[in-house]
């Protein structure tokens, strides 16, 4: 899916809707915390709101029509208890017209965790608690 013509989660769900095979939307909800070993500048940053580690809390992946808005989601994240910042979208497609089973999902939300804890995040899609979709410099 082209990034390009997404510029928030309803155009996500449209343009997963569009492909050709069925699509499982994996989410990896983080937190913004201070890496070990943190000097005194990576503190000041995050104290400011601009530093940090985005940090896993909570993983799942739902098929499109288990999604309603960003607001479902949310909503949906706050019965699961953990505080959460950022939540990365990514989009498992199917095979011949069938869907990508949950238990399919589970070894690309795990290569989505590791990807996210080692800085590599620019193949996912970035929200924040509002919607409004994130872009790293």
């Amino acid at each position: 899916m082209s990034r390009m013509n997404i510029s928030n989660y309803a155009d996500l769900l449209t343009a997963a809707r569009q492909q050709p095979e069925p699509q499982r939307l994996l989410f990896v909800f983080t937190q913004p915390e201070l890496p070990e070993g943190y000097t005194a500048a990576q503190n000041k940053g995050f104290e400011d709101g601009t530093g940090g580690v985005l940090t896993p809390q909570m993983c799942t992946d739902k098929a499109l029509d288990e999604l309603g808005d960003f607001a479902d989601l949310v909503e949906e994240s706050r019965h699961m208890g953990q505080d959460w910042k950022i939540v990365f979208v990514a989009c498992l497609a199917g095979q011949a017209g069938v869907m990508p089973s949950s238990e399919e999902a589970q070894a690309h939300l795990k290569t989505m965790i590791n990807s996210i804890q080692n800085g590599a995040i620019s193949k996912y899609l970035a929200y924040d608690r509002d919607g409004d979709l994130v872009q790293f410099a």
